[in-house]
């Protein structure tokens, strides 16, 4: 069996990702072709040239495998991998390519040869059905088996990690990942406008290799400097969260399309939570706790990508606006405060000194508007110098709506001249439709230090990504190094709680609660209004009576809800209504009536636990009470996470200036609130085994100080 790594969180998974060296992957020093052919019009003849050709640029040397050819290219070709003569000198094969219609056929040779690695084109797998996925089920058990630790891409990949990539392009490069071959085309052709490519990783069906494994190691290669990648489906998500915490410490940054924003199979949860969250609200999140960028189309992961892999980290957040019609300017203006970056105001003295080469009717605040004329001359490039000087610009961004020449081709020839006495961020939107300028092809195109975009929203938003990346990078702080290693001391009696397949009761699930530290109100669960009056001295007037059941998830709806009882008569009709409305609302049998201390006021949260089929347990924190599922203001956290990370997703909610104290109202206790989620967070991982869902609604926030209550509960075991 494979060798894995044992360092593993309170839940046994995984706290380091699993490390597979590709070096032998991309540069093998020996190659061998299983179905390797030179017969006219067959697709494997085309496959085994490009394989030659490839395995001469790296240095590999190139072995033909058939039993039905003596030569292949002009090549000695061999009937079986065995019967490739050894080498003394040399290692065994580094990479087998697998021209089979069923790889597994070979794999056993392949394990018996102790090859690296393996590719295996053929399709036919997973993508085709539950026949197929027995077959890949096949291929997987026997990579997982093989003690001499092959490791296999595909099935049903494709030619892509063997392209010719340019030689001529300087500069980091952008590494690509993809999960469909023709989707990573356009990036491919990215060479073309000078931008460096260097590797391409397309992982198939992912029966081993996955998105994981290229994304920890293009981490740790000098020449990249950004990762691309398009993503139909993630195969392990801890694999997935560790490799983008690695690349995250190093500072790479991840770019991806993930496909799938519908959840077409959504499930039908039981609680609260489960209703909230769809599968896309937990990769959004996952990607935002761990710095992967998040775009939508193929022509943003281009740009974004391109982007982040060639600037250097902003010397200031600031970004200036800078054209020639102050139309232009507004516009790209207001699409850049929509999306959250930072125009700053320049200071009376820059517009003053703008002013010496921009005439005085025009407004050089920020957007700076020159009006036209001064780029025709001189006064352009002192302009641009006077920008880039300004400590609070990092970003300068010219829209260039349509070519006019001369004076287009004296800006962008200024442009790239800046470009090369700064280290701050010059970008340039070239928005002709025609894009055969010269300005624009050789002027700049030509220069590596210049980003160009042909369209102002894809300009803006890779600028914005790469403002936040570095943001993000700079206080990063890996969640992987605080996960709690050994089970609290409460999990022992919480599994007590958890029999298998049924729901609690609230009373039962705010014991669960307990024992995680989770503060509940004071409370008995009584069976008759006699014991209920008893109950209600000893938790002290005003008190709540609630019926209590594992199948009853909206008491107030039932009318099994009495508040504000500050009497023993209040008590009796009380216990006397619920025990009533339970049976009018065909709920057979109460596990009793649950008489509660009345909390006072404060904001009502939800906090909560759903099972994701890819990451595991995820909680979600949001704006709770009767309409949580009409507001709808929730977020997802993925673990494992910090305090950091919990304060970041309350920043995000619309309730949370509830928390801060509006109208008159005091701060509420978000430190509190910030520590149950965590708490909550550890029970996931405990007991994410025996745990489906939970829902602490509502759980009230009291003032700064005075802490949280959870006044309902309601879990779902497995």
């Amino acid at each position: 069996m494979r060798e894995t790594d044992t360092e593993s969180d309170a839940s046994g998974r995984a706290l380091r990702p699993r490390a597979v060296d590709l070096d032998r992957f991309f540069r093998p020093a020996s190659v061998a072709v299983i179905g390797a052919s030179d017969t006219p019009d067959r697709p494997n003849t085309g496959i085994t040239k490009q394989l030659r050709a490839w395995s001469e640029r790296v240095g590999a040397r190139m072995y033909p495998v058939n039993p039905g050819r003596d030569e292949v290219d002009g090549l000695p070709c061999y009937p079986y991998l065995a019967s490739i003569p050894a080498d003394p000198d040399a290692d065994p094969i580094d990479l087998a390519v697998v021209l089979l219609a069923d790889p597994a056929a070979v794999l056993p040779q392949l394990i018996e040869a102790k090859v690296k690695f393996a590719v295996a084109f053929a399709s036919g797998f997973a993508e085709t059905g539950e026949r197929g996925r027995e077959a890949q089920r096949r291929l997987e058990s026997l990579v997982a088996e093989a003690p001499t630790g092959l490791r296999l891409l595909g099935p049903n990949t494709n030619l892509n990690a063997f392209e010719r990539f340019r030689e001529d392009l300087s500069g980091p490069a952008i590494a690509l990942i993809t999960q469909s071959g023709h989707q990573g085309r356009p990036l491919f052709a990215l060479q073309e406008l000078g931008i460096r490519l260097s590797h391409w990783a397309p992982t198939g069906n992912e029966a081993d290799l996955e998105v994981a494994d290229f994304v920890q190691w293009f981490a740790d290669q000098p020449e990249i400097g950004a990762m691309a990648a398009y993503i139909e489906g993630i195969k392990d998500g801890r694999a997935f969260l560790l490799a983008a915490d690695h690349a995250a410490r190093r500072g790479v940054p991840v770019v991806a399309v993930k496909v799938g924003r519908t959840d077409e199979g959504a499930r039908m949860a039981q609680s609260h939570t489960g209703k909230l969250t769809g599968a896309d609200d937990v990769v959004d999140a996952a990607f935002r706790q761990f710095g992967v960028i998040r775009v939508e189309g193929l022509d943003e992961l281009q740009d974004t990508a391109a982007l982040l892999a060639r600037a250097k980290p902003p010397r200031a957040p600031g970004v200036v606006v800078y054209s020639i019609s102050g139309g232009t300017g507004a516009h790209l203006a207001d699409m850049a405060s929509a999306a959250g970056l930072t125009l700053p105001r320049l200071s009376q003295a820059k517009q003053d000194e703008l002013h010496q080469w921009i005439p005085e009717y025009l407004s050089v605040a920020n957007p700076v508007d020159n009006g036209g004329h001064p780029v025709g001359d001189w006064r352009g490039r002192r302009i641009l110098d006077a920008i880039l000087d300004d400590p609070d610009v990092g970003v300068l961004i010219c829209p260039i709506t349509g070519p006019f020449p001369p004076m287009s081709d004296k800006l962008a020839q200024d442009l790239v001249e800046v470009a090369e006495t700064t280290d701050k961020l010059v970008c340039v939107i070239w928005g002709s439709p025609v894009g055969t300028e010269a300005a624009y092809r050789e002027t700049l195109l030509g220069s590596s230090r210049v980003a160009v975009f042909r369209t102002f929203g894809n300009c803006v938003k890779a600028v914005s990504a790469y403002l936040r990346h570095h943001e993000f990078v700079r206080s990063y702080r890996s969640p992987f190094d605080e996960a709690p290693r050994e089970a609290c001391a409460g999990k022992a009696k919480a599994e007590r709680l958890l029999r298998g397949g049924e729901k609690l009761s609230e009373f039962a699930a705010k014991q669960l609660l307990r024992s995680y530290g989770i503060r509940v109100p004071r409370e008995q669960l009584v069976t008759s209004a006699a014991g209920a009056v008893r109950a209600a001295g000893v938790v002290g007037y005003p008190v709540v009576l609630k019926g209590s059941a594992p199948d009853v998830a909206h008491k107030t709806e039932l009318g099994l809800v009495k508040v504000g009882l500050t009497s023993a008569s209040q008590v009796r009709e009380a216990f006397r209504e619920l025990t009533e409305n339970a049976r009018a609302g065909g709920i057979a049998r109460l596990d009793g009536v649950l008489v509660c201390q009345m909390v006072e006021a404060g904001v009502e949260m939800v906090v909560g636990v759903t099972d994701d089929a890819v990451f595991g347990p995820t909680v979600t924190v949001g704006m709770g009470g009767v309409f949580v599922e009409v507001m709808r203001d929730t977020t997802v956290l993925v673990p494992p996470f910090g305090p950091g990370d919990v304060r970041d997703a309350l920043a995000r909610l619309r309730c949370r200036p509830l928390l801060d104290g509006v109208r008159g109202l005091p701060p509420m206790d978000v430190d509190a609130l910030v520590d149950v989620v965590l708490r909550v967070q550890r029970m996931a991982l405990e007991l994410g085994d025996r745990l489906a869902e939970l829902d602490i609604n509502p759980l009230v926030v009291l003032e700064r100080g005075k802490g949280v209550v959870a006044l309902d509960a309601l879990a779902v075991c497995r």
